[in-house]
């Protein structure tokens, strides 16, 4: 079975409908209760007075057709099961529970289905004396020459139009005619990565690397299969097919999410939209997971010329759960700023006993990279002396080439924050980053170095959430700062060493990758960047 949540594939349809309820926050559906297998969302508020609009068809298109019920829009959906058109029971009870005096208008997506099951309904809605009148949607342009195009998500502008109309006092007569207008503007196509799941079925016919052009929302194979291109390619081509089928002029476009694609996904491609031939010619888009196949990864474009009628019917207020609105084409909001953060500016300066301490230091580090990076595999993922080594050599040749104000601690404090922010990746060159950060900040203030060091440990404590004892760095380097503070620096060395000894016998990290493993995987190894910082320390 397909990976999908659902309790039983009988159930799948129902099950949905009834949660749509549950989360709708309009209140003005109803689900029809035939006391039987019919699924019909329709108005709450409905009262017979004006024209009603039906659309329906398989369901799996979610929020399609039901999210699309309410004021101004559709009047009821009638919801087959999955990919399956509806009964004509289920339509000509739709029909007969909806239409008063003004008469009903039935709009329905090109499948035979849909047309035999929908068209049988409103012939015998007829012969019940109820005025009511059908139209069939076929908006996709994937097969220019098709005499049976399929309707697709464009279908969504035809009932937005009708319901505009209908909505506004508008005959039956009116209103098919708003919505045949609308239709004869259309075009629609698609494009999918992957086909949709269905329950017990795969859904891998698709290569990876590949897309399916001109794709319907049934799951069935796309016209061609393409290399999938760059999104701008992509776009590129399917407008071309767009702008093919009719002519460019002022049109909406509607951007349609299939069912699988991501935001961050949909947002490339609406940037790449509005920024081709029929984007720049476009006055409104319409754009999220609208008509969707299930889970189906991929996207399709419908454009519709527009006159001001329809513009005016794109743009009036409705009261349904999915219609998300025309968003009015405009220049890009964009913000010229300068840039304010603070640049560390200062003279450089030469100190033969600070940079023999930092020439130590760094090559202290560099000289156990291997080391260093053994006791990572251990305990992590094997690139801790890599990354301290890089660190180091950047301090390096930054005093090789005497470009650091070796005179002015609080700023080479900070120098070397920024420093090691730029080579070091990962967390590691963060937390030091603001340890350092902190340091400078304080050694400003109150002239103490190991001081300072501990204002920026308590800073880098607070901000990574490890403390002495969680078997991290901060176990060498919060005593060895402590007794350098207050018994002098030889005592810091004693107190790195054994700060950094009891790592090997601390069996619960509670902080950093070592906090996922075992406590027989701990055993016996110190933590690398407490051996580090031991290292630093012993050359002195």
């Amino acid at each position: 079975m397909s990976d999908l949540i659902l309790n039983k594939k009988e159930s799948i349809v129902i099950d949905s409908i009834l949660g749509s309820l549950y989360t709708g926050s309009k209140e003005n559906l109803t689900l029809l209760d035939f006391n039987n297998d019919i699924k019909i969302v329709a108005r709450n508020d409905w009262n017979k007075d004006k024209v009603a609009l039906i659309c329906g068809g398989g369901s799996g298109h979610e929020p399609a057709h039901a999210g699309f019920v309410g004021k101004g829009m559709l009047t009821a959906a009638v919801c087959g099961d999955l990919f399956a058109a509806p009964s004509v029971d289920a339509v000509l009870n739709a029909i007969l529970h909806v239409t008063g005096d003004a008469g009903c208008l039935v709009i329905i997506k090109n499948y035979t289905g849909d047309r035999l099951n929908f068209g049988l309904a409103v012939e015998k809605a007829k012969e019940m004396g109820r005025k009511v009148d059908l139209i069939v949607v076929g908006d996709d342009i994937s097969i220019p020459s098709n005499p049976q195009p399929r309707g697709i998500a464009g279908t969504l502008f035809v009932q937005k139009v009708a319901g505009y109309v209908a909505e506004n006092g508008g005959s039956l007569e009116e209103v098919k005619q708003a919505a045949i207008d609308a239709h004869d503007k259309i075009a629609s196509i698609g494009v999918a990565l992957t086909s949709c799941s269905l329950p017990g079925e795969t859904n891998d016919r698709i290569a990876l690397g590949k897309a399916e052009l001109g794709l319907g929302i049934h799951g069935e194979p796309g016209i061609e299969t393409i290399d999938l291109p760059a999104a701008k390619d992509l776009v590129s081509t399917m407008v071309a097919k767009l702008v093919a089928a009719k002519p460019v002029e002022e049109n909406a476009l509607l951007l349609n999410n299939l069912g699988g694609l991501s935001p961050i996904e949909m947002n490339i491609v609406a940037k790449e939209l509005m920024e081709s031939e029929l984007g720049s010619r476009a006055k409104f888009i319409v754009s999220g997971p609208l008509m969707t196949a299930i889970d189906m990864k991929g996207f399709s474009i419908s454009t519709i010329q527009l006159t001001e009628e329809i513009a005016k019917a794109l743009e009036f207020g409705v009261e349904t759960a999915a219609w998300p609105g025309v968003v009015a084409r405009r220049e890009l909001p964009i913000t010229a700023c300068e840039d304010q953060v603070a640049k560390n500016v200062f003279e450089p300066s030469h100190d033969q006993e600070t940079a023999l301490v930092l020439s130590k230091v760094c090559q202290s580090i560099i000289e156990i990279e291997g080391e260093l990076n053994h006791l990572d595999s251990i305990v992590g993922d094997g690139d801790t002396g890599s990354t301290f080594a890089a660190g180091a050599r950047k301090i390096l040749a930054e005093l090789e080439a005497n470009n650091l104000p070796l005179q002015d601690k609080a700023k080479l404090l900070t120098t070397i924050a920024n420093c090691l922010t730029t080579v070091m990746g990962g967390s590691s060159g963060v937390l030091l980053s603001i340890l350092f950060t902190a340091s400078g900040r304080d050694y400003d203030l109150n002239g103490s170095l190991p001081k300072a060091l501990q204002a920026g440990l308590a800073q880098m404590m607070a901000y990574g959430g490890a403390k002495p004892g969680d078997r991290t760095m901060i176990d060498a380097l919060h005593p060895a700062l402590e007794a350098w503070a207050e018994q002098g620096f030889v005592q810091a060395i004693a107190a790195a060493k054994a700060g950094a000894e009891a790592t090997a016998k601390m069996t619960n990290a509670k902080a950093g990758r070592s906090s996922y493993l075992n406590s027989d995987s701990l055993s016996g190894t110190k933590d690398p960047g407490a051996f580090a910082v031991e290292t630093v320390f012993n050359q002195f």
